[in-house]
């Protein structure tokens, strides 16, 4: 009984830990899609299509006979969560992704958390009391996780060399930062943790009221799917040429991208949301950068410069202050209503009195409450 209860209070942990190692390895073959010519329009269409053939089967069966109703407020809510992640934060990350480095990339989107705890904040479904010492450690948080995210913009230094990266071919970092490029890429990367942090706190509101994680993230990849493929053969002319693809990087990128990163990764990110909350699910940035840096200078032979890590580094304390805070939330929710965390597996068959969702229904933990 004491290991299956355990087990349970650590699902949430596992489950958001495997997902970073997807989508470091997603960051590392896409922009190596990219940077051989790859269109990202086309990478978004094809990535959100396979993930609805993905999901849409076990949708179909599992939920079947608990489907919650699809009304016309529901439906817009879907297709905003569709324009916010699948056309925006993917296509404005793809593309700074592809300006700077897979590695850079990464790291500047740690800035998720702090931006979706403001966003939260202004909102009122996140609890600040100035008094408190949990409130302090989550507004210092935030305020130390931007000022590294400056550092890394503002500050190259010297490159940081690795054992494995003597005599390999790089992709220069130095040469890229002296052009508009890098800050172009810049100011996108930033754009699409805005985007994923606005898709976190809605998709936490639709939960409420439509609880069916599979069907919704069948929905939001279906309505990703249809806008970006829209918007391609608008962008392309009617050029169909860029839309073929063989067996090859770029059809890996999109299956692996489609099933884990968008179709596994929305469905595992509503259920923690609905235990922790969204700042929980996106405090776990760091360990994707880590490996995405890593793989990055191994296989893509990405250069990694003193700021970066500086400013990673100063990243990941000011993250930890945040998530001390909501830990702090956590453990007086739990204390004032004697509950225990459920297993993931059950939440959905839950009533909670509170829910929220990042990056990403909160009845057992923290204090974000959505509005309905």
């Amino acid at each position: 009984m004491a290991v299956g209860k355990m087990f349970n209070e650590i699902k949430p942990f596992i489950s958001m830990i495997f997902l970073q190692v997807g989508f470091a390895g997603m960051y590392v073959v896409a922009v190596a899609s990219l940077k051989k010519g790859m269109s990202h329009f086309i990478l978004v269409v094809y990535r959100n299509i396979f993930a609805t053939l993905f999901m849409a089967p076990f949708a179909l069966y599992f939920e079947r006979n608990t489907r919650s109703k699809l009304t016309l407020r529901i439906f817009l809510k879907i297709t905003a969560l569709a324009v916010l992640e699948p056309v925006l934060d993917q296509n404005f990350y793809f593309m700074g992704a592809n300006y700077t480095s897979a590695g850079f990339a990464s790291a500047l989107v740690n800035m998720l958390p702090a931006i979706t705890f403001v966003m939260a904040t202004i909102l009122r479904i996140e609890r600040v009391v100035i008094k408190e010492r949990r409130s302090q450690a989550k507004i210092i948080g935030t305020m130390i996780t931007v000022a590294g995210a400056l550092l890394m913009i503002m500050y190259n230094g010297p490159v940081v060399p690795f054992p494995w990266s003597k005599g390999m071919h790089h992709n220069s970092a130095e040469s890229v930062h002296n052009g508009s490029n890098w800050l172009k890429g810049t100011f996108m990367v930033i754009i699409s943790a805005f985007c994923w942090a606005g898709f976190f706190i809605l998709q936490s509101n639709v939960l409420k009221s439509y609880p069916s994680e599979m069907s919704l993230t069948t929905l939001i990849c279906l309505m990703g799917a249809l806008l970006n493929g829209a918007i391609t053969l608008v962008v392309e002319k009617g050029n169909m040429k860029p839309w073929a693809i063989g067996f090859d990087m770029r059809l890996f990128t999109c299956v692996y991208a489609g099933i884990v990163c968008s179709g596994v990764a929305y469905y595992v990110q509503g259920l923690v949301i609905k235990l922790r909350g969204p700042v929980f699910v996106t405090a776990f940035n760091p360990l994707c950068m880590i490996i995405t840096a890593l793989l990055g200078s191994f296989i893509l032979g990405e250069q990694i410069t003193l700021g970066s890590v500086l400013g990673a580094i100063i990243i990941v304390t000011g993250l930890y202050a945040l998530i001390w805070g909501k830990g702090k939330d956590q453990l007086d929710k739990l204390s004032d209503s004697g509950a225990t965390e459920l297993p993931l597996s059950t939440v959905h068959d839950c009533k909670h009195d509170h829910s929220s969702h990042h990056h990403n229904g909160n009845g057992h933990g923290g204090s974000i409450k959505t509005n309905p």
